[in-house]
């Protein structure tokens, strides 16, 4: 696939008679073709690849002095010359290295030359160890042999058919095997010389396959964030654990996200939370998990508390009046929840307030980031419901978890959550 990042008319300005050619003024050359068809930009994508071409140096606008050539070109990377002429040839050459004027022999394996007439198309591939064209300040060449805009004017010049190339080099005159009558009908004058950018397309995912931020996942990195998480002390003397409440629809990976915390810790695969995938929640009971540094290491400075999974249908899922029982601290650990019925404190109990201690610190929602774009409306308002809850109780830090290796969060970031929380 070819993109052309500029589309100009094409003219020809010239009043130097050449080879037997006047050209005067400005002259609309119309029988012969100044663009190529998409059969033929087809073909040279077979050759280069899915590429952006964007237009750098057109003769006929900037002057086929070579001068102008290298004002437009040089230090563009790889670059598309496409020269027409009157006799209907569309011809040129592809090289992958810069133009930089510097004196010197360029190998390019990937470069070639091409040419079209009518219905018929030819390719021609550098020899393998040859020069394929003389960094000069002269204009475009290949080969050191097939010069454009030679001598600053609009033709094109097979040097080596007569004079040896430059400096008489064999290893550049041998680059590309061809001849003038084949290549360009022997018509060496130009109504048109242009030069392309080339650039590799992008693929549509390029942007989501890039990390949306750079992480140094190493040994010492991971060593270092489970220190500073071992060494946490929540602000308020009163509270020795952070109790962090996990909130996400049903298969979002909440189970899993505190498997894959405590199997960190404890230093193997664990799967103290049921986890799995189905339709409706297979987390039933309101659940809190204390997390061990290691199988006899003392417990951690949080606490995980797991719920049943949010469903978009009313009486289903998780109930939102739950969740402020949660977050206030009256419901005990391996309540079973009711979808229909939302939890009833026991009145004795309720006549008290649940300590800071008892209460959620910070919310995460943890949330499938692959399936982020097709979660429905009446989840989504679920959702917002919930978190307008949350704030109307005060519950402290929020944090957004997306599982499936899309999001995450550093520790840094969890202890400025759960820090939020608990100096409520």
């Amino acid at each position: 696939m070819f993109n052309f990042g500029e589309n100009v008319e094409r003219k020809m300005y010239s009043s130097t008679p050449i080879g037997g050619f006047t050209f005067g003024g400005s002259v609309r050359v119309s029988q012969a073709p100044l663009t190529l068809s998409d059969e033929q930009k087809d073909q040279l994508c077979a050759s280069i690849g899915d590429v952006d071409l964007t237009l750098l140096y057109k003769a006929s606008v900037h002057g086929y002095k070579a001068s102008a050539f290298h004002q437009k070109c040089d230090n563009q990377g790889p670059t598309l010359l496409v020269a027409y002429n009157r006799s209907g040839y569309i011809f040129g050459g592809y090289t992958s290295v810069d133009y930089t004027q510097s004196g010197q022999e360029i190998r390019d394996e990937a470069a070639f030359l091409f040419s079209f007439q009518g219905n018929t198309s030819l390719f021609i591939k550098a020899n393998s160890g040859c020069y394929a064209r003389y960094d000069g300040d002269e204009g475009p060449n290949f080969g050191n042999k097939l010069y454009f805009c030679n001598n600053n004017q609009p033709v094109v010049s097979n040097r080596g058919a007569s004079q040896g190339g430059l400096f008489g080099n064999v290893s550049a005159m041998n680059a590309f095997n061809f001849n003038s009558s084949t290549l360009y009908g022997n018509d060496c004058a130009l109504t048109e010389c242009e030069v392309y950018k080339v650039k590799q397309t992008e693929s549509p995912l390029s942007d989501y396959l890039k990390p949306w931020r750079n992480v140094l996942w190493t040994a010492e990195q991971k060593a270092e964030l489970m220190e500073m998480i071992r060494n946490y002390k929540p602000l308020t003397s009163s509270v020795s654990h952070i109790r962090i409440l996990m909130i996400g629809p049903v298969g979002a990976g909440k189970s899993s996200f505190f498997n894959s915390i405590n199997s960190i810790f404890m230093g193997r695969i664990t799967s103290k939370a049921m986890s799995g995938s189905a339709d409706t929640s297979l987390t039933t009971q309101f659940r809190t998990y204390p997390i061990k540094d290691g199988r006899e290491g003392k417990p951690l400075p949080f606490v995980l508390c797991d719920t049943m999974g949010l469903e978009e249908q009313s009486g289903a899922g998780l109930d939102i009046e739950d969740i402020s029982s949660i977050l206030q601290g009256q419901i005990p650990d391996r309540y079973k929840f009711n979808p229909v019925t939302p939890f009833q404190p026991d009145e004795q109990k309720s006549s008290r307030s649940a300590s800071l201690q008892e209460k959620i610190h910070c919310v995460v929602y943890v949330i499938d980031a692959t399936k982020i774009s097709l979660m429905s409306e009446k989840l989504e308002e679920k959702l917002s419901a919930i978190r307008r809850k949350v704030n109307s109780l005060g519950a402290g830090g929020e944090l957004s978890v997306g599982c499936a290796g899309v999001l995450c969060f550093t520790g840094e970031e969890l202890q400025s959550g759960a820090e939020a929380g608990a100096q409520l």
